[in-house]
């Protein structure tokens, strides 16, 4: 098979593929615990049938049962056997989505999959929806010359951060044991610029409490010589970044060592940074974000002001995400940023920190020839070499699957761009983007079968 040939059958290919993209963005397969868990069902058994439809013999939709008796978000696992001797290829991606957000800040329906220009809007339609359709799309294009043994794992609870993923590889681990693993989750540099993403921060989360009173009183007779909670907690977050906004917890890894320029403009229209605003921290723009920890306050419980009286709020939560740099020992991030918290106590008050969610970071940068080989895939597909990047993010199933599986190689790699605006409102996928992702991944896996 020739480039021209994969590129011409991915072409006639992709109508029917973006529209089953389309099907599985109106499945609102939300997997957090508040939400309608029969859509994630549904979405299993659209993402299962699928895979029947692109030629896979064996496809189940399974779940796994955790030490305490828990059962999992279901989850779909589909084998082809390769020719003897081939290599074996697990293809992962994961089919339940994050809540829709705020509905007014939606342009369009979230379940109701729209176009408008090159991009497909919808929840899910770039993570991970778009994912599992490069799978599904790589698998119709080569059809029965595929060349390796594949299996595919759907995953159903990604984004409530993975939590019976170890119990899958355990239950599963001779389904899903492979050379290669190609985790397509990520996203690539911009329109135009492939990537492989060769490292991931990992994650350290907690609540943090400040209590000052054992219950409210009257702001006008205690007012002054007693400080309100929240202003404490505004202290104590306060004492977590220095001056220049670089994070201030003793102890913690980081490293400006970058291999590409990240311009400060295009980070602020990636992000949408207001005018004016500073952005924070010292090194290189890359290296803040890919290399280096970082620290932010993702939710805080205290008196709306709606519900406002004269009163001193005795306690104030918080709740803190960190992400922690390669090479960076998650329990040890851990108990460095606890140990900060309880010495910065504001004024002596109480500060209790319950432990969160951990994830390891994950550090691919040395070169292999599986990764020369998904850059010359690459190559071929855009017409422009790929750059290798990190992601600021966390996906930490990844050290998962490195633990379990420690002599197959873990090819990161994605559908999202910097407009696809993962987890917030207005999510989309770049249509001609999601083109070459499939025609990508199909000269990829042709090349490991020695059929192109």
């Amino acid at each position: 098979m020739t480039t021209d040939d994969l590129t011409r059958r991915t072409r006639d290919a992709f109508p029917a593929i973006r529209a089953d993209l389309e099907k599985l963005v109106r499945i609102p397969s939300v997997s957090s615990s508040s939400f309608d868990q029969t859509h994630v069902d549904a979405s299993a058994e659209a993402v299962a049938a699928l895979l029947r439809d692109a030629g896979m013999p064996e496809v189940e939709i399974v779940t796994a049962t955790t030490a305490d008796g828990a059962t999992s978000r279901p989850a779909v696992i589909a084998h082809r056997p390769g020719p003897d001797g081939a290599p074996t290829v697990l293809l992962y991606a994961h089919h339940d989505v994050q809540p829709p957000g705020a509905p007014e800040l939606w342009e369009t329906e979230p379940f109701e999959p729209t176009l408008r220009g090159d991009r497909l809007y919808g929840r899910g339609a770039a993570d991970d929806k778009a994912g599992i359709m490069a799978h599904v799309g790589a698998l119709r294009v080569l059809g029965d010359e595929l060349g390796v043994g594949v299996t595919v794992f759907a995953e159903g609870e990604e984004e409530i951060g993975s939590p019976t993923f170890r119990d899958f590889l355990r239950t599963y681990a001779d389904r899903l044991r492979a050379d290669v693993i190609v985790v397509a989750d990520s996203g690539n540099w911009k329109i135009g610029v492939p990537a492989l993403t060769t490292s991931l921060r990992g994650l350290v989360d907690c609540e943090v409490e400040v209590r000052v009173l054992d219950h409210a009183v009257h702001s006008g007779m205690f007012g002054g010589p007693v400080l309100d909670a929240v202003t404490l907690m505004a202290r104590l977050v306060a004492t977590l970044h220095d001056d220049q906004g670089d994070v201030a917890v003793r102890g913690l890894v980081g490293s400006d060592a970058t291999d590409v320029d990240y311009p400060e403009e295009d980070l602020r229209a990636d992000a949408s940074v207001v005018d004016g605003y500073r952005l924070a921290g010292t090194g290189p723009l890359a290296a803040r974000l890919w290399r280096k920890p970082a620290i932010s306050v993702i939710g805080i419980d205290a008196t709306s002001v709606a519900a406002a009286s004269n009163t001193i709020a005795p306690v104030c939560r918080a709740k803190l995400s960190m992400r922690i740099a390669p090479g960076q020992d998650p329990g040890e991030a851990e108990r460095l940023l606890h140990e900060h918290l309880t010495a910065h106590a504001p004024f002596g008050a109480a500060v209790t920190v319950t432990p969160g969610e951990r994830g390891q970071a994950f550090d691919a940068t040395e070169d292999t020839p599986h990764m020369r080989t998904a850059r010359w895939a690459f190559t071929q597909a855009w017409g422009t070499e790929p750059v290798d990047i990190g992601v600021g993010g966390s996906i930490p199933f990844i050290a998962d699957l490195k633990e379990l599986f420690p002599d197959a190689e873990i090819l990161v790699t994605g559908v999202e761009d910097p407009d696809s605006r993962a987890h917030s409102e207005n999510e989309s996928v770049h249509l001609g983007e999601l083109e070459k992702v499939v025609l990508a991944e199909s000269l990829l896996l042709a090349r490991l079968g020695g059929r192109a």
